[in-house]
């Protein structure tokens, strides 16, 4: 009960930060080990297949995590989910701190999956539920553009650690370590909006979830989601084994700054186009992601380091404003209860478009040679773009349902001039229900 009252002192603004810090963390965690695959297949003599291996399990225990306890918070509330996935991924970092192996590695990106999927559905749903106001973009702001930061920022100071620190493998994940426990210590004061209802075990039961009235948006929007998160892949897995063996320069600061550049382009283009309306943001950030892909790969051919980092940004610049176009337009379509689901079913998607291809990509680098193999899937993601800007462009949502927490607001008919009630859905000031 004392600790009831403590949550309770929390004003939900700060709670919200709170929300939007956690989500950094975790996806900053996520990113850091990849400027160290290089350090650690070094280190232990791997193949790039079991390079590829270490990045994917990590993706496959988060949608494990995803399918059984993604819609848990929206039955046991938001804060306990949080609460266990933190102290889990803690668990994670003293894994990798104590690693001497690639056994040790697995291990750590199992358990650093599990955590990163149980809280990403509770974080998101938690986002739209602080968020300031019901007709705030903020919500859906955060929940792209902190992932996009979290990954850059991730990467950027595990490669100046690795390049200019000592026990280079070691410090990061003391320093997540610490980070993930004073998250979890502040947790505890997290203000949830979910009061417990039944279903809690039954929401265990794997599934993907996307409520009747976001289904023809969702297929719209994946395309898009696969497109984005696959070039998100090629880079977390290949990025700092391209600069090494294509473009020839062996800093671990530049590997991981192809990293940051994608990732950290595309929070500067979530923040950028944050009042365009979701489909414009859908469609156009999906041909700025395959012009700037198809740069990377002229790059490539050359070799240009200049042309990669400069195809690299643009492609982040579209990588943003697709991600948060598509999710903005499924946020304004799911009720309370509906959210951590339907934010569950998006990083489903999300999360094997990350992964899939990486682990394709790792079996084929043997037979055909890195540069070939990065041609054929940039390739690929150019074509899903393009086809991700056409349905973005054609394919257009249905109304958007009234959420049980939506404002009621006041405007004329069109048609009697009588005063009727909307809802204002979560979506930017001046567009409710604006989307594809």
């Amino acid at each position: 009960m004392h600790t009831q009252r403590l949550t309770r002192r929390m004003p939900r603004p700060v709670g919200f930060w709170l929300l939007a810090a956690t989500l950094l963390a975790f996806l900053a965690a996520s990113s850091a080990p990849s400027p160290l695959y290089v350090v650690y297949q070094h280190q232990w003599g791997f193949s790039p297949i079991v390079l590829t291996t270490i990045f994917a399990v990590y993706v496959l225990a988060l949608l494990v995590a995803l399918l059984t306890v993604g819609g848990l918070s929206d039955h046991v509330g938001r804060r306990p989910v949080l609460l266990a996935a933190l102290v889990v991924e803690a668990a994670s970092m003293v894994a990798f701190l104590t690693a001497d192996g690639v056994g040790a590695l697995f291990l750590a990106r199992v358990l650093q999956g599990v955590a990163t999927g149980a809280a990403a559905g509770a974080i998101s749903a938690g986002l739209i539920d602080l968020q300031p106001s019901p007709t705030s973009p903020l919500g859906s702001l955060l929940n792209t553009a902190a992932p996009a930061t979290g990954l850059a920022a991730g990467a950027l100071g595990a490669g100046l650690l690795v390049q200019y620190a000592p026990a280079p493998t070691r410090l990061v994940f003391v320093v997540l370590t610490a980070l993930f426990l004073v998250l979890a210590a502040l947790m505890l004061f997290l203000p949830d909006p979910v009061s417990p209802r039944p279903g809690a075990w039954a929401s265990l039961r794997p599934r993907a979830a996307v409520p009747v009235q976001a289904r023809r948006t969702f297929l719209a929007a994946t395309p898009c989601l696969v497109a984005t998160w696959a070039m998100g892949g090629l880079y977390l897995a290949l990025g700092p084994s391209l600069t090494a063996g294509v473009l020839h320069i062996g800093s671990h600061l530049v590997g991981g700054l192809v990293v940051t550049t994608l990732f950290g382009m595309g929070a500067v283009a979530s923040l950028a186009v944050r009042d365009v309306t979701p489909r414009r943001m859908m469609t156009g950030g999906s041909a700025v992601l395959a012009v700037g892909t198809g740069l990377t790969l002229l790059a490539l051919a050359g070799p240009s380091t200049t042309l990669f980092f400069l195809g690299t940004g643009l492609a982040g610049l579209g990588f943003g404003a697709a991600f948060l176009g598509a999710f903005r337009s499924l946020a304004v379509l799911a009720r309370p209860t509906e959210r951590a689901e339907l934010f569950a079913s998006v990083y489903i998607v999300s999360y094997l478009a990350l992964s899939v291809p990486a682990v394709v990509a790792g079996l084929a680098v043997p037979s055909f040679g890195l540069h070939d193999t990065a041609t054929v899937y940039g390739s690929a993601v150019v074509l899903l773009a393009l086809l991700a800007a056409v349905s973005g462009a054609v394919v257009h949502r249905p109304p958007v349902v009234v959420p049980a927490t939506a404002v009621p607001a006041e405007e004329p008919s069109a048609a009697t001039g009588r005063r009727t009630v909307t809802a204002v859905a979560s979506a930017p000031a001046g567009e409710p229900g604006s989307g594809i």
